[in-house]
Order: C-alpha cells, then sequence, then structure tokens
C-alpha cells in the first residue's frame, strides 16, 4: 500500500459531496475547524448544488471529484457527507493523476465505495474516519484521531474488551467499511479482496434480517474464512422489525464467525455513532484482543 504524505500547515485540504446533498452551515463549521489547524480550506465547486436527494447531479458530483483528484494543490480531501450517491459516480471519473500524486480521501458510509474501489485498484490508503456533517463546534476524540492520522501518521488505541471478543493477535491491512455498501459492491469492479487482511464493519438503521443476509452474503462469497483478524464498530439504532428476528446483530455476526480463529472485537469505536475514530484504511495493522482491553495500532 502506497501512503500518501502526511499535511503541514500551509497545506490545502478540500470538501466536496460525492452523494447527499449537505447544508452551507455544516460546511462554514467544518471550514473554521480546518483553518484553526493551519490548513487553507478549498469547496467544490458544486458542493451545494442540489439535484432531489444528491448533491447536484452526477455529472456535477463527478466533476468535483475529478477536480480534487487532480488538483496538485490540494493534500487531502473531506466528503461532507455519506448517504447514498457515491457508487453512481466512482466510474465516472480518472484515477490516473491521483496514483501520480497520492493524497487523504477522508469519510465513511457511503464513502466506503471510494475506499474499497481505491484499494482493490490502486493500493493507496485512505482514511475511514468523521465528516464535516458530524463535526461539533469545538474539537471532540473523533477529530482529535482525524488530526493526528493526518499531521502524524500514528495511532494506537486502547478500549475496554467486550464480552463476545475473541482473544488473539492479527496482523494485516486493514479494509471493510459500511456493510450494506460492501455487499451492494460485491462482484462489481470496487469489490473487495478480504483474504489475508483484518476486516472492519459497521452498519446503522437496518432490520436484524437484513444485517444477517448481508453477513450470509460476505460469508457464501468467502469474505469471512481467510481473515487474520475482525473488528466489528458501531451496529447503531439495528430494529428487530415486525417479526423480531431473535438475534441482536453482535450475535448474527458471531454465530457466522465463531468456527475460525481468529481474533475478533467487538464494539470498536467506530461508525455511526458518537464515537468515530479514524481508521487508516489499507494499512498494515496490529490488533490484539485480551482478556480485558483491545489495542489496535497503526504505525
Amino acid at each position: 500500500m502506497q501512503t500518501p504524505p502526511l499535511l503541514q500547515p500551509g497545506d490545502t485540504i478540500a470538501i466536496i459531496c460525492t452523494a447527499k446533498k449537505v447544508e452551507r452551515e455544516y460546511i462554514d463549521r467544518a471550514t473554521k475547524l480546518l483553518e484553526s489547524w493551519g490548513l487553507n480550506v478549498k469547496l467544490g465547486q458544486n458542493l451545494f448544488e442540489r439535484h432531489f436527494q444528491f448533491a447536484g447531479t452526477d455529472e456535477q458530483r463527478a466533476a468535483d471529484l475529478q477536480d480534487m483528484l487532480n488538483d496538485s494543490e490540494v493534500k487531502a480531501f473531506l466528503c461532507a457527507r455519506g448517504g447514498y450517491g457515491t457508487v453512481r459516480i466512482v466510474d465516472k471519473v480518472s484515477f490516473d493523476l491521483f496514483t501520480q500524486n497520492p493524497k487523504w480521501i477522508i469519510g465513511f458510509s457511503d464513502i466506503t465505495v471510494l475506499h474499497n474501489h481505491i484499494h482493490t485498484h490502486f493500493g493507496i490508503e485512505t482514511l475511514h474516519a468523521t465528516v464535516p456533517l458530524n463535526f461539533p463546534e469545538g474539537e471532540n476524540e473523533n477529530l482529535r484521531t482525524l488530526k493526528k492520522a493526518l499531521f502524524d501518521g500514528h495511532l494506537n488505541y486502547t478500549i475496554d474488551a467486550h464480552a463476545m471478543n475473541r482473544k488473539g493477535v492479527a496482523q494485516g491491512e486493514v479494509v471493510g467499511g459500511n456493510l450494506a455498501m460492501i455487499q451492494s459492491l460485491a462482484g462489481t469492479n470496487s469489490d473487495i479482496d478480504t483474504r489475508g487482511k483484518i476486516l472492519f464493519l459497521e452498519e446503522i438503521s437496518e432490520y436484524a434480517y437484513q444485517v444477517d443476509r448481508m453477513m450470509w452474503n460476505l460469508k457464501k462469497s468467502g469474505k469471512l474464512d481467510q481473515l487474520r483478524g475482525l473488528i466489528i464498530g458501531g451496529f447503531t439504532d439495528i430494529k428487530p422489525g415486525p417479526d423480531p428476528f431473535g438475534y441482536s446483530a453482535y450475535e448474527i455476526i458471531w454465530e457466522l464467525v465463531k468456527e475460525y480463529d481468529y481474533p475478533v472485537c467487538f464494539d470498536f469505536p467506530a461508525g455511526h455513532q458518537e464515537q468515530n475514530w479514524t481508521i487508516t484504511m489499507g494499512r498494515y495493522s496490529r490488533l490484539e484482543v485480551a482478556e480485558e482491553s483491545v489495542n489496535f495500532t497503526q504505525s
């Protein structure tokens, strides 16, 4: 994997929107925060466009993505939010200049499309991290981890162990992201290879049976059986459905991976939840799941 250059004060970071529309107030707040880090902020030309639920037409969103991929002065760019729509434009852009001049691409949720597409085709690290839609008025731990990833590059997290964890030590590249997006990309040119990797998964607002169905897709396609390790982030607002499914999201996942022997970490602080700590996707990492704690290191 190739690592984009770390940021320095005075560098330019951009904000675009590849998916659902975003309100200006969130961008103004993010701009102020990023400027306080000593960065210059550039906004996509079509950032505030509207086309039904999207932040402009496919052509407008693709144009902003292409501009930031090509702009040699932009050292990183944030996707303003997720929602839906990135899959509609990922094949409309060229990554040729990006591969010659890698930069940090930042986001989560629907931005899983970019993480997976870039890792599969170009082997360049990206950042699974909070987005301007979720920036608070001041800094929080989510932003501190993003800043550390961008300016320092080393991440080391220690969290309490979850009762369902499976102990062990794993080393490998981290891939994954939002479960629904990963499952929707299966069999496409943006699909990921999980063999020998540490897989990270998170999800929000699905019925329990839908989580079960998506996890069975991963299992039947072989994405769970040759992992080095498994990290399960937030599975937020998972609904039982009109006919209760009978298992929680974590129980569904455990049933499908209990036959394997790699370490499993539940309740990692990343995803659609208050704690959404930064993960460098594609980075060779170390996961140590012990009796009372979990240590996750990216250096």
